[in-house]
């Protein structure tokens, strides 16, 4: 069943606000399934390490059980692998699987890149959370994906100098506010953390949590709110902070953010799950040093948290084995031998609820070791994020993010204007691909 560009990517994406009716199954079916009809090879492109050790248990267990064999090709991540999916999709040469990261399903769905797997992986529900599920469902009876790891976002600091500074792990952004000024005054050759305008991802998740919704619908059209009030919201508060000289202004992952937090310059970092990885390479002196908290809430008593990363596994419509395919998918983010495989050669923090906390994840990460409950405070706070709203041209506003907020954090001026570019660029490139876009 056919759609238009612009039908098919509406259609697939109600999601998110308006809770569509289900797709039309389209794209290539699968008449082939090699669960029932002799062996079968899969490809799978995916950027994570260690994949092709994961995919080895698949090989010599439940797939060689199924007659089904799944190769590995390693890819590159991000935009890159995405315009070389819808590359291959338009010679209907794609592979049988791709890992996605979640905010490029909408994009590779309305190009009909991926193949709705509901009837083959729907059962799948019942291991995530709601708002994680919702991701890879884009709002409709559909699915486009089964979850793999999430990056729920949290508060990490400084378990020592928050202690010697006499500082109070804030709860709400007003007490982060504070607590940077306080610390400020303290010690004025310290900060609290920075703003950084090098990772459009860290300030999409502080937006989720107070409420955005960067990309809807209405009717068969667009509506685009990247500058509305709660991100305008978010936006205001960092400005401000950055202005008043309240946190630093430098970007992350730099020599000289690794030697601030290393050093104790800076002494607490906004981030997600998998910080303690990078705080291990970034900041070696500081191990065992550093505690995670959730995440300052806008409203006293509030409980949610944004998302900072995450992907997941999905069955393009060229494959000929959908069926074959999908089950590969959801064995490698539901089964417990794969998830900590998963964890242990990937390094990724599992979407599956039940993985959370089991496995690899019964005890806290090394650089965490004296936080316990490490892992049993991360799930809790996964089962809070917000949902999500993606659209066809993240790519687009990301890099309006780092060109204009790069900018504006440098030279300490109005970050609601560089949101203001944001907004600008995204439906200008959205009308240009020809949707339709509602003012």
């Amino acid at each position: 069943m056919p759609y238009t560009k612009r039908r098919r990517l509406v259609s697939s994406a109600v999601a998110v606000a308006l809770g569509a009716t289900a797709l039309a199954a389209c794209g290539s079916s699968s008449d082939d399934d090699g669960a029932a009809s002799g062996p079968v090879t899969l490809t799978y492109w995916s950027w994570a390490p260690g994949m092709d050790k994961v995919v080895d248990l698949w090989n010599k267990g439940p797939g060689k059980e199924r007659q089904i064999t799944v190769t590995v090709k390693k890819q590159a991540s991000g935009d890159t692998l995405v315009t070389k999916i819808l590359t291959a999709h338009k010679a209907g040469k794609a592979p049988d699987l791709v890992q996605a990261e979640y905010q490029a399903l909408p994009t590779l769905v309305s190009n009909d890149a991926l193949a709705d797997i509901s009837g083959e992986v729907g059962d799948a529900k019942k291991e995530f959370a709601d708002g994680v599920w919702q991701q890879t469902t884009l709002g409709t009876d559909a699915v486009y994906a089964v979850p793999q790891d999430i990056g729920p976002m949290m508060f990490f600091y400084r378990e020592d100098l928050f202690q010697k500074y006499g500082l109070t792990v804030p709860t709400t952004w007003d007490e982060f506010a504070d607590t940077a000024r306080k610390l400020k005054k303290a010690a004025p050759d310290k900060d609290l953390t920075t703003f950084s305008a090098n990772d459009s991802g860290l300030f999409a998740g502080l937006a989720q949590q107070a409420g955005a919704q960067w990309w809807t619908t209405s009717g068969e059209k667009w509506k685009v709110g990247i500058n509305d009030a709660a991100t305008k919201k978010v936006a205001s508060f960092w400005g401000g902070l950055v202005k008043e000289g309240a946190i630093d202004n430098q970007p992350m992952y730099t020599p000289a953010w690794n030697k601030a937090l290393d050093t104790g310059q800076q002494i607490a970092w906004v981030s997600a799950v998998w910080a303690p990885g990078t705080l291990t390479t970034a900041a070696p002196a500081t191990k065992g040093k550093w505690a995670m908290a959730p995440l300052p809430q806008w409203t006293k008593g509030e409980n949610r948290t944004g998302s900072w990363g995450g992907s997941s596994t999905a069955v393009t419509t060229d494959s000929k084995h959908k069926d074959a395919a999908a089950t590969f998918a959801a064995w490698l983010n539901t089964d417990a031998r794969a998830l900590n495989a998963l964890a242990k050669e990937s390094g990724i923090y599992p979407a599956s609820t039940a993985a959370q906390t089991s496995g690899a994840f019964a005890t806290p990460p090394e650089f965490f070791a004296n936080q316990p409950d490490f892992y049993t405070k991360a799930a809790e706070i996964a089962e809070t994020t917000a949902p999500s709203a993606w659209g066809p041209n993240v790519n687009v506003a990301y890099t309006t993010f780092k060109n204009a907020f790069g900018a504006a954090a440098k030279n300490k001026s109005d970050f609601t204007a560089a949101l203001d570019a944001m907004q600008e660029d995204t439906v200008a490139d959205l009308k240009k691909q020809g949707f339709g876009v509602a003012e």
